[in-house]
């Protein structure tokens, strides 16, 4: 038992890693990273997620939802950004909490954030297939039922423009990252440019009377959820917090960052602060455009009220944007999620084709595998009741990695070089994310919980039977 134990809290040597992924091209600048994490964390949520959380929780305090969501975002980003100078290796969490605390408990992170990157790129995909088809369908052209819809569904038995927009990004991504890269930063420019086209155009049919009152008097909802007051708005905060945990696809990728100790903080840090302004703004003035109750079951409020305030031909022009904009976070998550699949197999934790590079030095392997299962779970099968998990998940590699800071600083300018930034008020600020993320993690709701725990006994039985016995310990 005792060796079991300790092999459990076997930490890996970072000079190993180094090697490891010395055979991936440092391609990305600092412009590619932010443009990188601004295209995955404003991906569709700023476009429907305003409406949503005002209507069913928050009210005009939506706002607020956002801000608090930023505000644990910042806190965990600041621990990313440390973490990712001081370790610029693949696969993010996993990595650094192998190193930190030990083999198994780097484990049950990268676990945790593979369920991210498996069911966001599923999310996604679909999200940006419902779009094109509502684009499309006012053309007269209309799919089938059957083409259109997954096999659990009434009628439905693929989503067939869900296949077809991830097989794309897979093929675009194994053409190399910095071709991927110029693809993403024009993509990127084009949707903040439709974020920014909204605000300007929503701010000429602000009505103030709609931000009254601004915090609605709290009551219960039918689902149980609160709505108003303090509880409706930490509501708001647990369903919104999804959409800023996108910079992990940059940390993810940090063994392929020109000067890493300069670009990765700046990176994640810089594509936070413009994704937190933008997802503030369109806020403020989507709520105050029309009265919040108007955005109940409205799944695109944005392209509704614009089309309300008699601007048919900028909501037309926004949701083009926003769909091809859409591909800009499916890009991230299957860049990142491949990266992560390769560091398992780098390790021996999952079958080691999935570390096999191509000759352009690329983990096409790993990128087949999260495509195919992106596939099967967007196309085929329904995964609302997965929404969840993937907050629950990354909370925990969050949670992993604030905590990660305290022994990481006793290990700097030893066996781990010192970071060209490092989360400034230590060691109150790495307590404070820790407790942030804890925080957030209690406000989902209890199925969420429930999924999550699933999800880690399928991982531990995983790396019982398998990882442990094949973890490599070292690679000279």
């Amino acid at each position: 038992m005792k060796n079991f134990w300790k092999r459990m809290n076997h930490k890996e040597s970072p000079s190993v890693y180094e090697n490891k992924d010395s055979h991936l091209v440092r391609s990305l600048t600092t412009k590619d990273f932010i443009s990188l994490g601004v295209g995955t964390i404003v991906s569709a949520a700023i476009f429907t997620l305003p409406g949503i959380v005002a209507a069913n929780n928050a009210g005009p305090a939506v706002t607020i939802s956002f801000l608090l969501a930023a505000v644990v975002a910042g806190l965990v980003a600041l621990a990313y950004a440390e973490m990712a100078s001081a370790m610029p290796f693949a696969g993010s969490a996993y990595s650094w909490i192998n190193v930190i605390f030990g083999e198994f408990w780097g484990w049950v992170a990268g676990w945790a954030l593979l369920a991210e990157y498996f069911i966001a790129v599923a999310f996604v995909a679909a999200g940006l297939s419902a779009n094109i088809r509502g684009l499309i369908s006012p053309l007269g052209i209309n799919l089938p039922t059957s083409l259109s819809n997954p096999i659990t569904t009434s009628g439905g038995l693929i989503d067939i423009v869900t296949v077809i927009v991830i097989l794309l990004v897979a093929w675009l991504l194994s053409n190399g990252i910095s071709k991927v890269a110029k693809v993403e930063n024009v993509l990127v420019l084009l949707k903040v440019f439709a974020i920014i086209l909204f605000i300007v155009v929503g701010l000429t049919a602000i009505h103030i009377q709609n931000y009254l009152p601004f915090i609605p008097k709290p009551r219960i909802n039918p689902d149980g959820t609160h709505f108003g007051g303090f509880g409706g708005i930490y509501a708001g905060v647990s369903v919104i917090f999804l959409s800023y945990i996108g910079f992990d696809s940059i940390a993810a990728n940090s063994a392929e960052a020109k000067n890493p100790q300069k670009t990765m903080p700046r990176g994640i840090i810089g594509s936070l602060i413009v994704a937190v302004v933008l997802f503030v703004s369109v806020s403020l003035v989507l709520v105050g455009m029309f009265k919040y109750t108007n955005y109940a079951n409205n799944a695109e409020p944005v392209g509704w009220a614009l089309r309300q305030s008699g601007h048919e031909i900028t909501a037309t022009v926004v949701q083009t944007i926003a769909s091809a904009g859409m591909f800009t976070a499916l890009i991230g998550m299957m860049l990142a999620g491949s990266r992560l699949l390769y560091s398992f197999g780098r390790d021996g934790m999952l079958p080691k084709f999935l570390s096999k590079l191509n000759h352009k030095h690329l983990p096409n392997n790993a990128l087949i595998v999260l495509t195919v299962i992106g596939v099967i779970i967007g196309s085929c099968l329904s995964f609302q009741f997965l929404s969840q998990l993937v907050s629950a998940g990354t909370l925990i590699a969050f949670m992993f990695v604030s905590l990660g800071i305290y022994s990481l600083r006793k290990r700097e300018g030893k066996d781990i070089q010192v970071p060209g930034f490092k989360m400034p008020f230590y060691p109150v600020l790495p307590a404070l994310s820790f407790l942030a993320s804890l925080s957030v993690f209690w406000g989902l709701d209890k199925d969420a919980k429930i999924y999550a725990l699933v999800w880690f006994i399928i991982g531990a039985i995983i790396y019982f039977a398998y990882g442990m016995h094949h973890f490599k310990k070292e690679e000279k």
